[in-house]
């Protein structure tokens, strides 16, 4: 069901905008007739939004019988006495409209509902073909990994990102559990508008580097129902690519370990990292010591892996971190 938010959102619309056109239609699929209509009563109402409706009700004659019925919700207000169109059923003159045209409004919404069904295949068809895109840059698709049990593998450790925003400088450091600085990025350039500058320094290596970090773009039900797709340019490109370009696939259950949310990531098809929100106080010993772990999201993490490429590590957290989504891919 990955990135098949849009398409949950419109095959639904779809199928109600077409059951309500045909109703519609049915309803006024007859010999619709024009005939002079005589207001006798006319009520002011309120809507649900405070705006002023009338509740019209009006006489018409129909083969030398007469009729009263009423107009629910008009825009418009009218006076006792005032003539006004009505528009009959033929074979049933009860049934009257304001307007003549329902019947193709019915068919407008069919058609619309229609556009609706197909917009939602075409979304989902292409929601499956990215993923296979995706699958075949990981390589096979991984066999079901317990990523609970992950932490126990051998070779894998436990590091530690932590938000910096004390300093001129404000960005993100990891650090294993001894507190040396493996990697880090500050940014040395804010800009309301366009590319942040930051720079990346591999403290194990020694390199450094700097980047152009874009500010966050967030579509709402874009690729999860009830989740916001969120991303930003790093180096001009969509930060997601640039990781499924290094082969990393992430997920998350929306359920994850509560009140932790639970990233679990893979590379080339097998596991590489597992990530989880933290509270402030990310090492175990300063959790013990305050006696409580409240998360705060985005800002501070636990990662577990065996991995020492920090700066695809940092650069996964980092795109957590800075982008506003829960579920990610």
């Amino acid at each position: 069901m990955r990135n098949t938010g849009p398409a949950r959102v419109l095959l639904p619309i779809g199928i109600i905008l077409i059951i309500f056109g045909i109703l519609m239609t049915s309803l006024f699929s007859g010999d619709m007739q024009e005939t002079a209509g005589t207001v006798t009563e006319a009520v002011e109402t309120v809507n649900a939004d405070k705006q002023k409706e009338y509740d019209v009700t009006v006489s018409y004659s129909v083969n030398g019988r007469e009729y009263t019925n009423t107009f629910y919700g008009m825009g418009k207000a009218y006076s006792v006495g005032e003539e006004i169109r009505v528009f009959y059923d033929a074979a049933d003159p009860n049934r009257i409209s304001n307007s003549g045209s329902n019947g193709m409004l019915g068919i407008g919404l069919i058609a619309a509902g229609i556009a609706a069904l197909v917009l939602g295949v075409l979304r989902t068809a292409k929601a499956f073909q990215k993923s296979r895109e995706l699958d075949q840059k990981a390589g096979k698709a991984a066999p079901a990994v317990d990523f609970g049990d992950y932490k126990k593998t051998e070779g894998v450790r436990e590091i530690y990102c932590r938000y910096d925003g004390n300093t001129l400088r404000p960005g993100y450091i990891l650090e294993d559990a001894d507190r040396n600085v493996l990697f880090e990025g500050s940014m040395t350039k804010n800009a309301l508008m366009g590319a942040r500058t930051f720079q990346f320094t591999d403290h194990a290596s020694g390199a450094v580097s700097e980047h152009e970090v874009g500010h966050p773009v967030t579509e709402k039900l874009n690729d999860e129902f009830f989740s916001a797709s969120s991303w930003f340019k790093y180096d001009g490109k969509n930060i997601w690519n640039v990781l499924h370009e290094r082969g990393l696939r992430i997920t998350t259950n929306i359920l994850s370990s509560f009140p932790n949310l639970i990233y679990e990531v893979s590379r080339n098809g097998a596991p590489y990292a597992r990530i989880e929100t933290s509270g402030m106080y990310v090492h175990e010993d300063e959790e013990k010591e305050h006696k409580v772990n409240i998360p705060v999201g985005r800002y501070y993490y636990r990662i577990w892996t065996a991995s020492e490429d920090y700066e695809t590590i940092f650069l996964t957290v980092f795109a957590i971190s800075e982008t506003e989504q829960t579920m990610v891919e």
